[in-house]
């Protein structure tokens, strides 16, 4: 009988949740590249903007080839509409990919009880085998008030099994302790945790069976009228096209550019230098090859990536402004 043909059944399955730019993508990575190496793990991978961008960082560093299968569900959370998006990408992603282990990453502004709903529902049952929901926090966030009074930062906390303090090197054992506190009171009890930096922490962790009791909750996203299908829509004759989305007390906006546009790693660099927003993600082709970029409040990170089919980027902030838009058409190249 072929593979092909054989029923899906328990896949082992990590929802891995935390909020804006506290290292999920970086730990994922870290995940990726220390998996067994003749097993086959998918990501789905979900994002606030409309934009997507995570799919390509995550595509450009691991494919396939290597065991590795990476779905995207841009446009606020994914378990939005019913959980319409979520499940069809979820199911071609399975029937591509029949791994061995899952993980789920819901934006950072995304709600993981209603994606543990999603996949506890009765057709998953028997498909999925819920393991550790992961939960990465910066403890220094839990010294100001817009992460500890916002919903969905307490929601993540509160739905994990395992708690992993991450960017530990940036913070001293005070900042450790508090953590551990504040776990008390808006974590499970039964919530292990960890310290961790740069998202690497022992894949273990990962194979406890989750104890996450699931209850309906539902939240409601606002969504610009033009923006959905907008990754899969032609370029106009500009060459590029923009969204944008608001929700949970963000915005984002984010470009889509033509493959013909390449960049100038230089005025990039300039341009990333002089925004200060809450989160910033893209992957641009240059005249120099293709980069991927991350800034966070802690500093820019860029990478050398394998391929992209286009320039991408993506921007959250609580406010946005039309002239980064002029800014970033001033860094394409000379033609």
């Amino acid at each position: 009988m072929r593979s092909s043909a054989v029923r899906i059944t328990a896949v082992p399955t990590n929802i891995i949740t935390g909020f804006l730019g506290v290292g999920k993508s970086s730990a994922i990575l870290n995940m990726l590249k220390h998996k067994p190496a003749e097993e086959r793990w998918a990501v789905l991978v979900n994002e606030f903007g409309e934009i997507g961008v995570d799919g390509s960082l995550l595509a450009g560093q691991q494919t396939p080839e290597n065991g590795i299968f990476i779905r995207e569900v841009p446009g606020g959370c994914m378990c939005c509409a019913a959980g319409l998006p979520m499940q069809i990408a979820l199911n071609q992603l399975l029937s591509q990919a029949r791994p061995h282990r899952l993980l789920i990453e819901p934006a950072g502004l995304g709600h993981p009880v209603e994606v543990l709903q999603v996949l506890s529902a009765e057709h998953y049952r028997s498909v999925l085998s819920i393991q550790s929901v992961i939960t990465l926090v910066d403890a220094r966030k839990l010294c100001d008030t817009r992460y500890t009074t916002h919903a969905t930062f307490n929601q993540q906390i509160a739905i994990a099994d395992v708690i992993v303090g991450n960017k530990q090197d940036l913070y001293a054992q005070e900042g450790k302790f508090r953590l551990q506190e504040y776990a008390k009171v808006h974590a499970s009890a039964d919530a292990k945790i960890i310290f961790a930096q740069q998202g690497v922490f022992n894949l273990a962790w990962l194979q406890r069976p989750s104890a996450t009791v699931v209850h309906t909750h539902h939240h409601f996203h606002n969504r610009s009228d033009d923006s959905p299908g907008i990754n899969a829509a032609p370029f106009p004759a500009s060459g590029y096209l923009k969204a944008v989305n608001e929700g949970e007390g963000y915005k984002s906006i984010g470009w889509r550019f033509s493959p013909a546009k390449t960049f100038d790693r230089s005025k990039l660099s300039n341009f990333f230098s002089g925004l200060h927003v809450e989160r910033m993600k893209a992957v641009f082709i240059t005249i120099d090859g293709v980069y991927g970029y991350n800034l966070t409040a802690d500093a820019l990170s860029q990478v050398e990536l394998d391929d992209c089919v286009e320039s991408r980027i993506e921007i959250i902030a609580a406010t946005v402004t039309d002239e980064w838009e002029t800014q970033l058409l001033s860094c394409i190249a000379d033609q």
